[in-house]
């Protein structure tokens, strides 16, 4: 993973880590360092000026990220674009190998800044894997996905599995796995949907598109009241298929390999493809895919 320095924008800030930004970033200093971007100064040489002037290192760097993406994001609204909001962000600030998520120390495999993509490894357990699928099994039906003309749900010819949703909290198992999600990703567990499992045969797939909700179509509204937009995705791997069934992202060209008990983590601070968080599951070629998804939300989902 590459180091703050080598970094422009991580849009990786907690929320109290910006907010505590903002209030050392005085409108002379936000001039100042729009000013550079705009001159084509690269971050790194701003944010040594700002160590040069003596300013901390961490303070300034947050300053300078806070102040950038809060330009780029007014420059994106000027544009017509939704707004940004805060996200789901695991705490990866010092680059750490394992997170700790109380009940299990969780393995970071690969972190993207832009898109935000992260893969963990040993997420679950293989008996947590065995036990979500065999719970799951029995009360499998065909997929559905969110109907955003009506707000209602639809069969999807892009989406050829078969799923089922358990409730927040349902099942000893399901809690402590939503508890451990909630401590990885730093978001309340209120804000989740219930956990999705899904089953891909041989030739499943679902085709890229996006996880956020349209907001030109008109069931959207409907769909938002329950908890605001979606804004982070966490694909969990509950087998490893023989051949296939990875989690593809078109826009740069990255591909996560199904492995039992790892998971994906993608996050998109406004319902727009400039996110690049165009995703699918490639089709299924041997053997069969099991995984379970779960979908965050900007409010508690009710």
């Amino acid at each position: 993973m590459a180091s703050r320095s080598e970094q422009p924008l991580d849009s990786t800030l907690t929320t109290e880590r910006a907010s505590a930004a903002r209030q050392v970033i005085t409108p002379e200093l936000r001039r100042w360092i729009i000013e550079q971007a705009q001159a084509g100064y690269e971050a790194p040489v701003v944010l040594q000026s700002m160590r040069d002037a003596g300013w901390n290192e961490d303070v300034a760097a947050d300053a300078l990220e806070v102040t950038l993406q809060d330009h780029l994001n007014e420059l994106a609204v000027q544009q017509g674009q939704p707004a940004a909001v805060p996200v789901p962000e695991p705490l990866l600030d010092e680059s750490p190998a394992q997170v700790d998520c109380g009940d299990r120390s969780v393995s970071v495999l690969l972190a993207i800044a832009q898109p935000r993509i992260v893969v963990f490894g040993n997420l679950l357990s293989p008996d947590e894997c065995d036990a979500l699928i065999a719970d799951a099994e029995p009360r499998l039906a065909r997929s559905l996905t969110v109907a955003t003309k009506t707000g209602g749900e639809e069969i999807n010819a892009d989406r050829t599995s078969d799923g089922m949703f358990f409730q927040r909290g349902q099942t000893p198992l399901i809690q402590r796995i939503e508890e451990r999600i909630a401590r990885l990703l730093n978001w309340p567990i209120e804000n989740g949907e219930g956990l999705q499992v899904l089953h891909y045969r041989p030739g499943a797939e679902y085709k890229p598109h996006y996880d956020y909700f349209d907001p030109a179509e008109p069931g959207t509204p409907s769909i938002v009241k329950r908890g605001g937009q979606r804004v982070g995705t966490l694909v969990m791997y509950l087998n490893t298929p023989k051949k296939g069934g990875g989690t593809t992202f078109p826009d740069v060209h990255v591909e996560v390999a199904p492995q039992r008990g790892n998971a994906v983590f993608f996050s998109y601070e406004r319902p727009h493809p400039s996110t690049k968080t165009l995703h699918g599951g490639a089709p299924v070629i041997a053997g069969d895919k099991w995984i379970a998804t779960k979908w965050l939300r900007e409010r508690e989902f009710k």
